[in-house]
């Protein structure tokens, strides 16, 4: 294990750039270059359609428990359900993702999470769903998305070229979004017609092309230093948790995580409840979520080149509490899709750019870890959040726990600004071979 924190400690050293990387005009390239990538382009179509059927399974399992239960509490963690096991597995999945082939990772992931969405739609269909299966069912799709993900980001790094990464983060986060604008009307629609077991069967097909480009992709084998998974872990928390720029970022996750929790694990029951809407508008607040946030994808960049790291998760930060105390004092939907678009925007503006932060600073040969810790803890934090602003829900009312989101975001924000400023232009990056 020291052997190995040794090499990463030396890998490191020689790649570091420790102001160039935002100083040196980068090779020309456009927001949708990485598309020029056959294997990029492939996984990115295919995941799109994955994504799709898992923003309808998510609409429809949220909707259903607003059917089964009054608990706002119980509504919220549907939300919480999915993120969790992201949280108390993912590091373990970083692991994973660093000691083992990530495509056969992504591919084990993927027929686990196949088989839990059509027994989960079978379940809807026979009407014998209650709560805490749902939850259940949930939760066990979440621990395939924990296993799934940080796989599936390390290996961007084995699609496209290292200048070019930024770019593939931003196109995936522009593929989830997609989804998210579509998806939601579609899910809304679906359960109308239909009902929610439709929607569950949906996801469960999405799964089959991304399956099938996996077995396609053959990327050349990495060179993998296998560890017990353990030792594993500890070697990137500890690196995480020693290096000061991800020590910094990392900080900044959990607490923004916890916050914008509040918009997206309260939204369904604040449009069953003060808004009386219907599944249909529930999937218009969702479908313009996902639209504000494939319009702020390709600016995301170009804004963070301008105002730095600090500037656009302020600029997001604002936008949040815009939409956060608008929606916990509205009545009607017409007023509150203005702040489904907002959130949208600010949504992607903060995790892409998060995100990028992370993978920029991290060294190779720890990826798929230090990925997972990102994501353990910023959907940890959105798992806690979830949790939180539910049993506010239930102690008080919604608008009250709405408002406490507001108010926790911007004092978070500013206390963690001057107690874990985020890195400098170029600080931390580490130049990949």
């Amino acid at each position: 294990m020291r052997r190995e924190e040794d090499r990463i400690e030396q890998a490191v050293e020689k790649t570091v750039e420790v102001a160039t990387a935002d100083l040196v005009p980068p090779p020309p390239t456009g927001a949708f270059s990485p598309f020029r990538y056959p294997v990029f382009r492939a996984i990115w179509t295919a995941n799109l359609f994955s994504n799709l059927g898992g923003t309808l399974q998510g609409v429809a399992a949220a909707w259903m428990m607003t059917e089964l239960t009054a608990s706002h509490q119980l509504v919220a963690l549907v939300q919480a359900s999915a993120t969790v096991p992201i949280m108390l597995f993912g590091v373990f999945a970083g692991a994973i993702a660093d000691n083992y082939d990530r495509r056969l990772v992504m591919l084990t992931a993927q027929v686990g999470m196949l088989v839990v969405s059509a027994a989960l739609a079978a379940m809807a269909y026979a009407h014998m769903l209650t709560p805490f299966l749902l939850l259940a069912f949930t939760l066990s799709v979440g621990i395939g998305t924990a296993l799934n993900s940080p796989a599936w980001q390390a290996s961007v790094r084995q699609q496209v070229e290292p200048r070019e990464l930024p770019q593939a983060i931003a196109l995936n986060s522009i593929s989830f979004n997609i989804a998210r604008s579509v998806g939601p009307a579609l899910g809304g629609l679906l359960i109308s017609i239909w009902d929610v077991s439709f929607a569950f069967a949906f996801n469960a097909i999405s799964y089959i092309g991304l399956i099938g480009v996996l077995l396609w992709w053959k990327p050349p084998p990495r060179q993998i230093e296998r560890r017990p998974i353990l030792p594993a872990v500890g070697v990137g928390i500890r690196y995480c948790a020693t290096n000061p720029q991800l020590r910094r970022i990392l900080a900044r996750c959990f607490a923004l995580g916890f916050s914008l929790a509040a918009y997206q694990s309260l939204l369904p029951t604040v449009v069953n409840g003060p808004i009386h809407g219907d599944e249909l508008d529930y999937g218009l607040m969702l479908g313009l979520f996902g639209i504000g946030s494939i319009t702020a994808a390709p600016l995301t960049g170009p804004i963070r080149r301008r105002i730095g790291l600090e500037g656009i998760l302020a600029m997001g930060a604002v936008m949040f509490v815009f939409s956060l105390s608008l929606i916990a004092e509205v009545d009607r939907i017409a007023y509150a899709l203005p702040a489904a678009f907002v959130s949208g925007m600010a949504w992607v503006m903060i995790l892409t750019t998060l995100n990028t932060a992370v993978q920029l600073r991290s060294p190779d040969a720890i990826l798929g870890r230090c990925l997972s810790i990102y994501q353990a803890v910023t959907f940890g934090g959105m798992a806690l959040g979830a949790w939180t602003w539910g049993a506010l829900a239930d102690w008080r009312d919604l608008p009250f726990a709405l408002h406490a989101g507001s108010i926790f975001l911007i004092v978070s924000f500013v206390a963690l600004r001057i107690l874990a400023p985020l890195p400098k232009p170029g600080e931390g990056i580490i130049k990949q071979a």
